[in-house]
């Protein structure tokens, strides 16, 4: 039987201009740890859940990634993490949002659905779950990254955020920042046995307030799996996606609809959500292992790799 591993590292304002030979390589290697993990699981007759796993594990301990390590910093300083996991076998989901100190939020996401008898976890009540399931925890050092502290420190005195995939401002444009490119990571796999799975893991916004969560941990929103029609993961502007229930919608395309894969991710993510005013992309594949890029921005970091051991790493558009 056949496999294949999709990853993103995030969507966005991505161009030659402004990506240099190094921060290029940085991303290509970065991309390939993650794609190395997931093939690895795979090749050895593991589950698609366990290498989206894996893959989006590695791209959390990079700090070029805004996920785990790499996570920017909120109106008070902090690292609020958000991610979601789901399995497309039997439709289970676990999710975590506004976490600390959690070294692997999609390991967290994984154990909240294989063992908490939930979905969704959110705050300190995440992070009590966290230690009692014997989930790695690291002081607050260990997330500290001077550019993205740097980024912070720019408009943490302001009303703006910054997404974490582009180098604009919301609410304004008083911060021009076009030499930080921060981006969710994600990861959907089909293995030999056929299911699908899909996972997504976010530090959210730079100056994000008031609690807020992204679309990334919204079952349907930002992350599906089902293995009769599709497994997406999704980046971009999370209000727009949670309010198109983005990976649902295209799932709901393909199942009542009949729409291919490609043709009901072009529906929503190149028509629908253009005239909401939405920015940002997805990878998918279903169970025949048939993937998709699809992104309406100028560009977005991802990768490919199957059991035909065809290898893609890219990041401007297509």
């Amino acid at each position: 039987m056949s496999f294949t591993l999709v990853i993103h590292g995030g969507a966005g304002n991505i161009t030659p201009a402004i990506m240099n030979a190094e921060q290029e390589q940085q991303y290509t290697e970065g991309l390939k740890a993650a794609l190395d993990a997931g093939y690895d699981v795979l090749k050895s007759n593991g589950t698609a859940l366990d290498a989206v796993a894996a893959s989006i594990a590695v791209m959390e301990d990079n700090p070029i990634f805004n996920a785990g390590r790499g996570s920017v910093f909120t109106k008070k300083g902090l690292n609020e993490m958000d991610a979601a996991i789901m399995d497309g076998s039997n439709l289970a989901a676990g999710a975590i949002a506004g976490v600390r100190h959690v070294k692997n939020p999609i390991m967290l996401a994984k154990e909240v659905m294989l063992h908490s008898g939930h979905v969704f976890l959110s705050g300190a009540g995440a992070s009590d779950f966290a230690r009692n399931q014997g989930i790695q925890m690291e002081p607050d050092s260990y997330f500290f990254n001077q550019s993205r502290y740097d980024q912070w420190v720019e408009i943490r005195d302001t009303d703006f955020t910054q997404l974490d995939h582009k180098g604009d401002n919301l609410k304004g444009s008083a911060v021009p920042n076009t030499g930080h490119k921060f981006g969710t990571v994600g990861a959907v796999a089909c293995d030999m046995y056929g299911n699908i799975a899909g996972g997504t893991s976010t530090g959210g916004m730079t100056n994000k307030r008031f609690g807020r969560i992204g679309d990334s941990p919204v079952i349907g929103a930002g992350t599906y799996a089902n293995n009769a029609t599709c497994a997406i993961s999704c980046t971009g502007h999370g209000e727009f996606f949670q309010r198109a229930v983005v990976a649902h919608d295209i799932s709901c395309l393909m199942e009542y609809r009949g729409l291919s894969l490609q043709e009901a991710c072009n529906v929503v993510i190149k028509d629908k959500l253009v005239k909401m005013g939405g920015e940002g992309g997805l990878i998918a594949v279903n169970a025949k292992g048939e993937y998709e890029f699809c992104f309406n921005s100028a560009g977005m970091y991802r990768g490919m790799r199957n059991s035909e051991v065809k290898e893609i790493v890219a990041y401007y558009g297509m």
